[in-house]
């Protein structure tokens, strides 16, 4: 068995705590010189993202993209994409970002909904929320909270938000359907989704699903078009629109998904 085969999902979830910890110990001594004795491995890129200058992460933020966030917020994003270019944020709007990380993309929506709007970022992770606080108080930016949770429990009550956004984290997930089923569940009736993921070709090799490197590196755990479709519609939501952007591996894709919750049950049964 290969030194990197996967696991249990509780076995899965902590090879990503590891993984997205160590990447924010980087980030954190490289943006705040001070923060040097925060956790993490002592030099250079995660394994997987060293060649990925244009695939993943800060060079995907251009053209304005990434206005009200830090340049440290933006240069520590791993993401696949800019979930915010496409969401369609609203002033007073309430916006969710599962798996914030260094909270770029929280950072951007709660300049887009304004003082009278709130964007949360949840993350499982200590160290990612310790540089996102951080990265907040450097953007001097009021309306955000932090929250310390998984996103197969979003700790945040039913239809309370109007937007849920994410950045190549859903694919990290070992319960996918679960993470989608807990969006739609916070999502307001009418409220939108919009997520940057990766796409599975339906080809993908055995031995890459089957590698944990590959898993948290944002590739082995992704759903291919059809499961992505069929488990936003498991979970009540319609309008799916899935649009690759770019292609970030021989197997897999960076997509926007989209989806939005329906008004009433009545306008999901149309």
């Amino acid at each position: 068995m290969s030194d990197h085969a996967l696991g249990s999902g509780q076995e899965i979830r902590e090879a990503v705590r590891r993984r997205y910890a160590d990447a924010a110990g980087l980030a954190a001594r490289t943006a705040y010189p001070e923060m040097r004795d925060a956790e993490g491995s002592c030099c250079g890129s995660p394994p997987g993202w060293a060649d990925a200058t244009g695939v993943f992460g800060a060079d995907l933020y251009a053209d304005g993209k990434a206005a009200g966030a830090t340049d440290a917020a933006v240069s520590a994003s791993l993401g696949c994409g800019v979930p915010t270019a496409v969401a369609e944020l609203r002033e007073g709007e309430t916006v969710l970002d599962l798996g914030s990380g260094a909270g770029a993309d929280v950072l951007i929506s709660a300049r887009r909904v304004g003082p009278t709007g709130i964007a949360y970022g949840l993350d499982m992770t200590d160290e990612m929320l310790e540089l996102a606080r951080r990265n907040q108080r450097e953007a001097g930016v009021r309306n955000v909270e932090w929250l310390k949770g998984t996103i197969e429990d979003i700790p945040l009550a039913d239809a309370s938000v109007d937007v849920v956004i994410s950045n190549c984290v859903i694919n990290l997930s070992a319960d996918k359907p679960t993470v989608l089923r807990e969006a739609a569940r916070v999502l307001r009736a009418g409220g939108r989704l919009a997520v940057s993921d990766v796409i599975a070709d339906e080809d993908m090799d055995a031995a890459t699903r089957a590698d944990m490197q590959q898993f948290t590196g944002c590739i082995a755990g992704a759903l291919t078009r059809r499961e992505f479709e069929q488990a936003l519609t498991d979970a009540g939501l319609a309008g799916v629109e899935i649009d690759e952007s770019h292609r970030v591996h021989e197997h897999a894709g960076s997509a926007i998904i989209r989806a939005r919750k329906p008004e009433s049950s009545d306008a999901a049964a149309r």
